[in-house]
């Protein structure tokens, strides 16, 4: 049994005739665009582009490379670097060759790199450089199948010889010479034609926010179909461009940088580090841009910030016109004219902000990955920076809801895209169906069997679906938990609640089996420290903020406006500021972010006893 609203789109968008996998929409769009640039990277403090001629042809040297050291059909090749092009050339060079990509995060400890090049079988590693090298080096005595490995920036590594070990351009080499010979030629067109729509493309490996991480074995149908529907009502055009800085791993970045683009034509602009995303934004200035909630909460605070310290006349004019701004949007959502006042605004303060951060000329703007705060989003509406949020996961090759056109429903996550279907199990679980749904886990039968039953994808996300078909996310099946007083608790809720404050970076809800609920508090180091320095208080880092009564205070109020807008059952009794920033290394988060809830309580397990001692 499952509520009977469904939602639905049954209409298949058009394909090139013939074409059934990403490699060949890719090729057939490398043609199409010629001598068009594809790809850009910042070279010495200048963006230098890459045609798609020269991308095409880059990518069948890594295929014939691969096919020389002997890459079989289904067999998996992985990649271990920050994003850059050689990332995705030897992404679409693995393809071509009828290979599987299995992607490793950059950020991933030594264990990891060993787990995924274990568990994918991959024979072949193409990296970034000497810190990702080591890694690989650290743990090849345990990987007995791995043969040989590429590394992309051989900065360092002039004097540094092994026989395992060779150079990107080395390495195009070998490709370039082995298809000069024309029955090599006809292998590698072979194993392009040949390719079929339900091969396996991809391994693209989950967060593992509850353990190791799954292998999703994701198809080309999955990935051109994906690539397809989302254009229905936001159409992409080959003029847009993107600009490339989550984790390729990542299967979100994975379709921005490389499926849609194979499909649409469009420029792809890669950051040249994690720590130059703002400005890499300035200089690109990106048509279609989509970003996780952190990065959006990072660019209002770099705003808010700046403007707590202007004088009053600007202050006030910054308040007005956001306001304004507020005012267009919902005009704009509602598809009424907005107003004198808001055009003023818009022309007179709010357009140079939108070119400050590099948003002026977006018109195609996502949020996704993770629940952003109705805040964040009223605040770039007020900008003129409609951001519409979406849903999907690595399982449904991150293509499932959008918001669609105008208007759209804030508070959701859109509706079904077109081909995807979706309905609410009894228990409250969001189900999937459609052809972006994946083929399983790699070596898990078990599991794939759990999560995909008569056809449908189950999400392990619970929502409900409104009349239109606008799906609204309300928490993870697996986290929601039952106070001692009997109350099902989703804390997913009531954690965005909390992470709505400018002041709070993440909450974890604890309350299992507990009289009342707690949370555990993650500060937001900036606004907490600009806050601080405007009230001269003393502190030199995150811990001594988390320390200072002034600021326990201040988290404290907080909390209580957010308890205003709860249930008595909801409400937070008690906070803890953890004492350091959650961190990747450390097990707190995963490469994308997502807090491990399990690893925090059992780290934190002292703070959430004190909480519940002292006889409440």
């Amino acid at each position: 049994m499952t509520q009977s609203v469904i939602a639905s789109a049954r209409v298949s968008l058009p394909i090139p005739e013939g074409v059934e996998t990403l490699s060949q929409l890719f090729i057939a769009t490398a043609r199409r665009r010629g001598e068009a640039v594809a790809l850009r990277h910042k070279e010495l403090g200048v963006w230098k582009g890459i045609s798609w001629l020269e991308y095409e042809a880059n990518a069948r040297a890594v295929a014939g490379a691969l096919l020389s050291w002997g890459l079989m059909a289904n067999e998996s090749a992985a990649i271990l670097a920050e994003n850059r092009p050689e990332w995705v050339i030897a992404d679409q060079g693995i393809m071509m060759a009828a290979g599987v990509t299995a992607a490793i995060y950059a950020t991933n400890a030594a264990d990891g790199v060993q787990y995924v090049l274990d568990h994918s079988d991959s024979r072949f590693v193409i990296l970034e450089n000497g810190e990702q090298l080591d890694k690989v080096l650290e743990v090849r005595g345990s990987l007995p199948k791995l043969e040989k490995i590429v590394v992309m920036d051989a900065k360092g590594l002039q004097k540094f010889a092994d026989g395992m070990v060779l150079y990107w351009q080395d390495f195009l080499q070998i490709g370039r010479t082995w298809l000069q010979s024309a029955g090599n030629t006809a292998t590698l067109e072979t194993r392009i034609a040949n390719r079929r729509k339900n091969d396996a493309a991809l391994f693209i490996y989950t967060s593992g926010t509850t353990g190791r991480p799954k292998g999703a074995v994701l198809s080309h149908k999955n990935l051109v179909f994906a690539a397809g529907c989302m254009a229905d009502k936001n159409p992409i055009f080959e003029s847009d461009e993107v600009l490339s800085f989550l984790p390729l791993s990542h299967i979100t970045e994975r379709m921005l940088s490389v499926a849609f683009p194979s499909r649409y034509g469009y420029v792809v602009n890669f950051v040249e580090s994690p720590d130059t995303i703002l400005e890499n934004l300035r200089e690109v200035r990106p048509s279609v841009f989509f970003a996780v909630p952190r990065v959006w909460e990072k660019l209002m605070s770099s705003i808010e910030i700046r403007m707590t310290r202007a004088d009053r006349v600007k202050r006030l004019a910054y308040r007005w016109a956001t306001a304004r701004g507020r005012e267009m949007a919902r005009a704009k959502l509602e598809l009424r004219a907005p107003s004198i006042a808001s055009n003023i605004a818009y022309v007179g303060v709010l357009r140079s902000l939108k070119q400050r951060l590099g948003l002026d000329r977006v018109r195609f703007v996502l949020s996704g990955a993770a629940p952003i705060a109705p805040s964040v989003l009223e605040f770039f509406h007020g900008l003129g920076v409609l951001i519409r949020e979406g849903y999907g996961q690595t399982e449904g090759a991150a293509a499932a809801t959008i918001h669609q056109g105008f208007p759209f429903k804030l508070g959701t996550v859109g509706q079904a895209l077109q081909g995807i279907e979706i309905k609410i199990a009894d228990d409250g679980e969001i189900l999937i169906r459609g052809d972006n749904v994946f083929l399983g886990y790699h070596k898990d039968e078990k599991t794939t069997a759990e999560t995909l039953q008569s056809g449908w994808l189950h999400s392990g996300d619970i929502g409900t679906l409104d009349e239109a078909g606008n799906l609204t996310i309300t928490g993870r099946k697996k986290d929601i938990f039952i106070t001692a007083a009997g109350k099902n608790i989703a804390p997913a809720f009531i954690e965005n609640k909390l992470k709505a404050s400018s002041f709070i970076n993440d909450a974890v809800l604890v309350g299992d089996a507990k009289k009342f609920l707690t949370a555990l508090i993650i500060l937001d180091e900036d606004s907490v420290s600009d806050w601080a320095q405007s009230r001269k208080i003393p502190f030199t880092t995150y811990s001594d903020l988390t320390q200072h009564q002034e600021i326990i205070q201040l988290i404290e109020g907080e909390v209580e406006t957010v308890n205003k807008t709860l249930a008595r059952a909801e409400q937070v009794k008690k906070f803890r500021i953890l004492p350091k920033q959650l961190a990747q290394e450390d097990g707190d988060v995963t490469p994308t972010l997502k807090v491990k809830r399990s690893s925090i309580l059992k780290t934190y397990s002292a703070l959430v006893e004190e909480m519940y001692s002292k006889g409440e």
